[in-house]
């Protein structure tokens, strides 16, 4: 089942309030992947995007930005996507 265009932009609305967090670096590197890299997201990593995001401030900057080893292994090769997309220099 696809999204009709209404649908995405809502979604997209929502994603873009959930990925601004409490500190300024996941805002920046969430919201520069949500721009850049989200839409070549399958179904399937979206929807783990998505669970992503539910995570505590302090995990993703963990695993975002300091590196530390993720304790969920379902994450390992989306955060590895999040950080190189958002990583990318801007055009």
């Amino acid at each position: 089942m696809s999204l009709s265009s209404a649908d995405e932009q809502e979604q997209l609305r929502r994603l873009r309030w959930q990925c601004r967090r409490g500190m300024l670096e996941l805002d920046h590197l969430l919201s520069r992947f949500l721009e850049l890299g989200y839409a070549d997201l399958s179904a399937s990593d979206r929807v783990l995007f998505v669970a992503l995001l539910r995570e505590q401030d302090q995990d993703l900057h963990k695993w975002l930005i300091s590196r530390a080893e993720l304790p969920e292994l379902k994450y390992q090769a989306l955060v590895e996507h999040v950080r190189a997309v958002a990583a990318e220099p801007s055009a």
